[in-house]
């Protein structure tokens, strides 16, 4: 591993316009972070990483860098783009547990941080830098949100997130785990107890339905879910998925992983809507993919399709009149979630739009001042990154806002 990070490390032509970093939804310094690896000073390469991104360890193995730093990479053009992921990454694995986060004093105020995923994480470290003091609050026992419950081990090992956990405490973030606030505990009672400023990156953990004959068979199940904890689960050897997205690669890889001898995943349209990596690797592992296929109905024996007619730019025109049944022992539904809306109803002046996300101005803040999100419960399902890039304005804007109170 190191020599091949070595080899592409020496690869890089250190632009001077980089066009890996414009093409950085959070824009790291690739050049100069290659060139002090290339020095050998991997502490400072480290330290500047993690300064500009608090989840790089998890964003250089999960990120769709083919679209994003290495998509742009001058290499690729003619030949192999930099493997800048892998650098990124022996960086800042080798570098996380040494690194000593730097935090100002204590400042007296307390902030609440509803939501242990890559968003909350990231405003926790952010707002404990500057010398608030930061309690997580979240609904499950581990933390690290999507990034624990959604990605499977194999893609992120969850060691990583149990290094994140340390590094947090480490810093004096306290942690309430199997809290969700909306229940027992409400944000007003947060308000009462003295959190001058809140966040709420709760994520999108409500799974988007079909709206077919079916759907509560036993046989079925929802992506979000059955990635949550697959050994949960019994599919037998026949699995079908409704969806093509990245979730849905995530699905049948450990579907296959878990025994399942035959995995199919179906879509509507022509093309697969995950990653070129991924679906490449979900071919690799033995998933098949069924084109054009409309859902129509859930039966205990699977899913019913019709056909649909795509015209010769891959747009709907129409579908066919014939159902086909496709034999499954069991059924995953894999086409996106969104929030859940326990906050929402239980506090009084929190606003979301039609489709459950919450309401915020530029700068993450609620409707209700001093109540911040970010995340996919502002964005919807979307990448870490950029969950990371929004979070660090809402870090910002939470010190101005906690700050203007002081006067």
């Amino acid at each position: 591993m190191a020599v091949h990070v070595i080899d592409e490390a020496n690869r890089c032509l250190n632009c001077k316009k980089p066009l890996c970093r414009q093409g950085c939804p959070i824009q790291t310094a690739i050049p100069q972070m290659i060139q002090a690896f290339k020095e050998g000073d991997l502490n400072r390469a480290g330290e500047m990483v993690f300064e500009n991104n608090p989840m790089s360890l998890v964003c250089s193995l999960v990120c769709n860098h083919e679209k994003q730093c290495e998509g742009h990479c001058i290499l690729g053009k003619k030949g192999q783009p930099v493997h800048i992921s892998s650098i990124e990454n022996y960086i800042s694995d080798t570098v996380f547990d040494k690194l000593k986060i730097e935090c100002m004093p204590k400042n007296g105020k307390k902030v609440a941080v509803i939501g242990a995923g890559p968003a909350g994480i990231t405003i926790a470290i952010l707002l404990t830098k500057k010398g608030y003091s930061v309690t997580i609050f979240d609904a499950r026992d581990k933390v690290g949100g999507v990034l624990q419950y959604g990605i499977p081990e194999f893609r992120l090992p969850k060691s990583i997130l149990e290094r994140y956990k340390k590094k947090l405490l480490e810093i004096g973030v306290k942690i309430r785990p199997n809290t969700a606030i909306g229940t027992a505990l409400e944000i007003k009672d947060l308000i009462r107890d003295g959190y001058q400023s809140i966040f709420i990156g709760t994520g999108v953990w409500r799974p988007k339905t079909l709206g077919v004959k079916g759907e509560s068979l036993g046989n079925v199940h929802y992506a979000i879910d059955y990635l949550a904890n697959p050994d949960a689960y019994n599919l037998g050897d026949t699995v079908a998925i409704i969806g093509m997205g990245n979730s849905a690669m995530d699905v049948a890889r450990t579907a296959i992983r878990h025994g399942a001898r035959k995995v199919t995943l179906y879509a509507r349209g022509t093309v697969s809507n995950a990653s070129e990596h991924e679906t490449a690797y979900a071919k690799l592992d033995g998933a098949d993919f069924q084109f054009g296929k409309q859902i129509v109905e859930i039966t205990d024996d699977g899913p019913v399709f019709v056909s649909v007619i795509h015209d010769e730019t891959g747009k709907a025109i129409g579908q066919g009149e014939e159902r086909e049944l496709f034999f499954a022992d069991s059924t995953i539904i894999s086409v996106s979630q969104g929030p859940k809306s326990k906050l929402v109803n239980t506090t009084e002046g929190l606003k979301a739009s039609q489709n459950g996300l919450l309401m915020t101005d530029d700068n993450g803040q609620t409707t209700i001042p001093g109540i911040f999100a970010s995340g996919d419960v502002v964005l919807g399902a979307r990448t870490v990154v950029e969950a990371v890039a929004y979070s660090k304005t809402v870090a910002e804007a939470m010190d101005e806002y906690m700050k203007s109170k002081e006067e």
